[in-house]
């Protein structure tokens, strides 16, 4: 074989794998909403705004941006044990879309991996049985590292959520956007709400 031939070949074995490497990697259809009228933001302090003066935490950001009502369902201090047991007060309230953010708890006390993406899981199973479409939100895996990430991803792919990876990416450690060492200030929150308005006009949207 020429030279010429050999390195024509090996253009044509990149392209292939370039090809097949796209293919597998290609984002997981997102299941879309089929029911419901509430937007419903639930999970922890994140949630909340702890950190944040009134009307700047990022669900009241996004209720701003997309000029629909989005309902708090933020509890400071809650696992996502905690945001599983109140999971009925979120069904109750007829919900179309849900922000799911809980994990940065779990962390801070050490909660096993497994027990938290199961919790999450059941929480998303719950969401979905009545016709509500999911956005998963990511938060750094502390003490567990990048193990979260890749969880939070699987989570995502087998449920086909929508997926915001680590909404905390950049923020932690920089003063001009954190109010202490965990919760983020008005300038974060307002990053925060940058990272999930594409994902929620999307999911709003049906895909369209």
């Amino acid at each position: 074989m020429s030279q010429r031939t050999l390195f024509g070949a090996v253009l044509v074995g990149i392209a292939v794998l370039g090809i097949a490497w796209m293919t597998a990697t290609r984002s997981t259809p997102i299941t879309y909403p089929t029911a419901g009228t509430s937007i419903i933001a639930f999970g922890d302090s994140l949630v909340y705004g702890l950190g944040t003066t009134e009307g700047n935490d990022f669900v009241s950001l996004l209720s701003t941006r997309i000029g629909v009502s989005i309902m708090n369902l933020g509890v400071s201090g809650n696992t996502a044990a905690d945001g599983l047991s109140r999971i009925d007060d979120v069904l109750s309230e007829d919900p179309r879309v849900v922000i799911v953010l809980l994990g940065g708890n779990d962390t801070l006390r050490r909660v096993p991996v497994e027990q938290t993406f199961a919790d999450l899981a059941a929480i998303i199973e719950r969401v979905q049985s009545v016709g509500a479409g999911v956005i998963l939100v990511g938060v750094p895996g502390g003490w567990y590292g990048g193990r979260y990430d890749k969880e939070y991803a699987t989570l995502a792919r087998t449920y086909r959520a929508a997926y915001v990876p680590n909404i905390l990416k950049g923020l932690i450690g920089r003063q001009e956007y954190m109010a202490d060492t965990i919760h983020p200030n008005d300038a974060g929150h307002r990053i925060m709400a940058d990272r999930i308005e594409p994902a929620l006009r999307d999911m709003l949207a049906g895909g369209r």
